[in-house]
């Protein structure tokens, strides 16, 4: 399993590197800014793409997305100190498939691992901070059809892909969607992905 990291901090770089390779993963290259992460993931096409987000220049999030653009399947980890619900909605929404703060190092290979497994990753601290759905409703408040559909929202498949797994059309996809949203008293589909790890 490649994996390339992208931090304009030096010491963040050596230590991500060090925990990354003492568990086995190859780390096929490392770079400084947003530019960097673009370049990198194109020569290298790496399993993993683990960046940071503010950096001088073209930030990790603009670099996720010109490398999402073109690699819808690119597996895209930020690992930032900052807790911001903007920068958080923003990589959801852009498909990046996990949001970790650097201060969790316990964290960083269950979540590589999870997210080469498939899953979307966050920062239980993330997680707690975000306003997400009023707590007096769970998943069972959902049908069964609602609870696969949400469970694969927070895979981060888009309505295409979530018609095409369950035998659904787009359209059916978007009122099911759009139902949750009502019945959670949620706003967007970002807060829905919030809510299903949360509950």
């Amino acid at each position: 399993m490649k994996i390339v990291i992208v931090d304009d901090d030096p010491l963040v770089v050596t230590a991500l590197t060090t925990i990354v390779e003492n568990s086995d993963y190859e780390v096929a290259a490392t770079g400084t800014g947003g530019a960097d992460a673009v370049q990198l993931y194109q020569q290298h096409r790496p399993d993993l793409l683990m960046t940071d987000i503010r950096m001088s220049g073209m930030t990790g999030l603009q670099a996720s997305k010109a490398i999402l653009d073109k690699h819808p399947e690119a597996k895209i980890l930020l690992i930032t100190t900052f807790k911001d619900d903007e920068y958080i909605h923003e990589a959801l929404n852009i498909g990046c498939k996990g949001y970790l703060l650097k201060d969790n190092l316990s964290g960083i290979i269950p979540a590589i691992e999870a997210v080469l497994s498939g899953n979307m990753v966050f920062d239980s601290n993330i997680v707690k901070n975000m306003s997400a759905a009023s707590a007096h409703k769970d998943l069972s408040d959902l049908t069964a059809r609602e609870q696969d559909i949400i469970k694969l929202v927070s895979e981060g498949c888009n309505n295409k892909e979530i018609s095409e797994k369950l035998y659904l059309s787009e359209g059916t996809v978007r009122n099911y969607i759009s139902q949750m949203l009502t019945k959670l008293d949620l706003r967007d589909r970002t807060q829905l992905v919030v809510y299903y790890y949360k509950n």
